[in-house]
């Protein structure tokens, strides 16, 4: 596939800049395909569509504050955004550590090793420079400590606006659980206490991975040839609670639905070959694009995706490019709401 064949028309008025006043409101695009069409439905009617025996995957990530507002010791404004803790995948790391992290860095002028950002209330020391203008830092305190004081929501540019307080809630899911992210699950930001319980009444079990979404989700594709695009490496971890619930929903006929491309990923990225997952943890640098046979998701819940971007080419190659750019063209015919804070698609 080429780049052109992951776009679409989007007018910027489609592009929802705020959350709607309750998170179940949402609206939802149901893409059957075992029939042409879709169907206009309301996110709460996501449990009325699944089926006793189901099983729906969770990504419980938690956003971190990552964007650190900062200075040079001559006055110069620098921005961090905080990306991948050092040597972080497994067991949390011992009281203390944390202190090492890459970063993307913006700045008048470039930042070198040994250079100082001064923070609100710690300091950064540039320590090396890798790809594509990534900065291995060093924080005087563990990072995450730093963010939760100062750091600000790194909502995507695509919000024309600066972050809010509110934001610190709603770009975050009711059930999000391990701090890492510096993006949300945003499929997951639709559910409340509510639907949870209702999703459990209708017969559906629940179950959880950790993918901490970073730049390689986002990460823009710069090659026509989509085959020769890599994604960046992202943390996941596949609790073992969550490989019997797949092999269970397995034995008993029920479907695997994903909520969101990164428990997609994460569960695509750990598929054990049989129909089930390995419990474990690791980095996923997975690029689903069409021609991908899926081995573990049958379903996924998903929100609407930027043209030319690897989240449209993930549902694309679920659903079908040609099925997938015409219920794109009705959702904007339609009014719906895209990107982080907007509407929903079922693709069953």
């Amino acid at each position: 596939m080429r780049l052109a064949d992951l776009h679409y028309h989007l007018p910027p008025d489609r592009i929802a800049q705020r959350p709607l006043a309750q998170r179940s409101a949402s609206r939802l695009m149901l893409l059957d395909r075992a029939r042409a069409g879709v169907e206009d439905r309301a996110f709460r009617e996501l449990p009325d569509l699944l089926r006793p025996g189901d099983l729906l995957v969770l990504n419980d990530t938690r956003v971190v504050a990552a964007r650190l507002l900062g200075r040079r010791p001559t006055g110069g404004k620098v921005e961090l955004l905080l990306t991948d803790p050092v040597d972080d995948v497994g067991p949390p790391p011992p009281a203390g550590e944390g202190r090492l992290w890459w970063t993307l860095g913006r700045a008048n002028r470039p930042l070198r090793p040994g250079q100082t950002v001064e923070l609100e209330t710690a300091s950064a020391t540039v320590v090396e420079v890798g790809r594509e203008g990534a900065l291995l830092v060093s924080f005087s305190e563990p990072a995450l400590a730093i963010a939760e004081r100062e750091g600000q929501v790194p909502l995507p540019p695509y919000i024309k606006r600066p972050p809010e307080p509110a934001d610190r809630e709603r770009y975050q899911t009711i059930f999000a659980r391990d701090p890492g992210a510096v993006a949300a699950p945003t499929a997951a930001l639709h559910f409340d206490d509510a639907t949870l319980a209702a999703v459990r009444e209708r017969g559906v079990a629940l179950a959880a991975i950790t993918l901490h979404v970073g730049p390689g989700t986002f990460q823009p594709i710069k090659v026509d040839d989509l085959a020769q695009h890599r994604m960046g490496a992202e943390r996941y971890t596949v609790p073992a609670a969550t490989a019997h619930a797949v092999r269970q929903a397995r034995e008993r006929g029920g479907r695997v639905i994903a909520v969101g491309t990164t428990s997609t990923r994460t569960l695509e990225t750990a598929a054990d070959g049989g129909g089930g997952v390995v419990a474990g943890s690791g980095r996923s640098e997975l690029f689903i694009v069409p021609g991908h046979r899926f081995r573990v998701v049958d379903a996924l819940l998903t929100n609407f995706h930027l043209p030319g971007s690897t989240l449209i080419a993930l549902v694309m190659a679920l659903a079908g490019r040609e099925r997938i750019l015409e219920a794109y063209r009705l959702a904007v015919e339609r009014g719906y709401r895209f990107f982080s804070y907007g509407d929903c698609m079922l693709i069953a």
